[in-house]
């Protein structure tokens, strides 16, 4: 089984490109965050006629989760428990997590609050947001500690100076923050492994490179986008990669996909 995430930038600008993400890698399942479309706005046809099933949770232009499936989609559940909210002055769940069961696997499709700067309330509202899944993700695996489940998506979060090109370039700025850092490897510390990282190095790691100032030619990225798996699905996985291929070329997202290949639950 392979499955993989992706911030795909607007799923409506970038449907080709999925569909052929797909059929490339012959993926079984891939999680997309932004989205940036309402559910009746979601491009289903390309994906159904490609013999996927799709769920989706758009609110407005901003945000947006998926999840694309050929080997199941069931007990589709939106947010987690004590998600926060965000806005004023009617704050909102945002559309940021969508959990499904799909071939035995429960997928989680994350995009975590960007934080924007350091003295920010969205900042405070990140920190939040981890610590409500940080709750969620121990209790599931104490509910079962057999439990298949990926954490998989847009963390916006660079745990470590080697998750971007140049640590002084970051420095004051989020996504590097102690507070940030500290929340993301809560949610490791709870038992959920990266792994990613141990089939990636030197620039390989990078998953995000902004659009400006040639940053992708110039290997300036950041590593932002995770799969953290339980204990025992971690158990499982044979292979993982990072699509950088996906970054060149006109209209690309500014993340690259990330891969994570299975083996059957049957060969543990």
């Amino acid at each position: 089984m392979r499955i993989a995430t992706w911030n795909i930038n607007s799923v409506r600008s970038r449907v080709e490109r999925a569909v052929a993400l797909l059929e490339r890698h012959d993926l079984d399942v891939l999680a997309l965050q932004e989205t940036k479309c309402k559910n009746e706005q979601f491009p289903l046809l390309p994906f159904e006629q490609a013999g996927y099933e799709v769920a989706m949770h758009g609110l407005n232009q901003w945000n947006g989760v998926a999840i694309i499936s050929r080997v199941g989609i069931e007990e589709v559940q939106i947010g987690f428990p004590d998600m926060p909210t965000w806005g004023d002055p009617d704050p909102v769940a945002e559309a940021r997590a969508l959990g499904a069961t799909c071939g035995g696997v429960r997928i989680w499709s994350l995009y975590v609050p960007n934080g924007r700067e350091l003295e920010h309330p969205h900042l405070a509202y990140k920190l939040n947001w981890l610590a409500a899944l940080r709750e969620s993700g121990q209790a599931w695996l104490e509910e079962n500690a057999q439990a298949q489940i990926a954490l998989m998506g847009d963390w916006n979060v660079a745990p470590t100076d080697e998750d971007v090109w140049d640590p002084e370039f970051f420095a004051g700025k989020t996504h590097v923050s102690d507070p940030e850092r500290a929340a993301f490897n809560a949610v490791v510390d709870t038992g959920y492994v990266d792994v990613v990282r141990p089939h990636t190095q030197g620039d390989r790691i990078f998953t995000y490179w902004d659009y400006t100032q040639l940053r992708f030619p110039k290997k300036q990225g950041m590593r932002i986008d995770f799969a953290l798996c339980s204990p025992a699905l971690a158990q499982r996985v044979t292979g993982a990669s990072i699509d950088r291929e996906e970054r060149k070329g006109k209209g690309a997202s500014d993340h690259a996909p990330v891969l994570v290949d299975l083996a059957d639950d049957a060969q543990r």
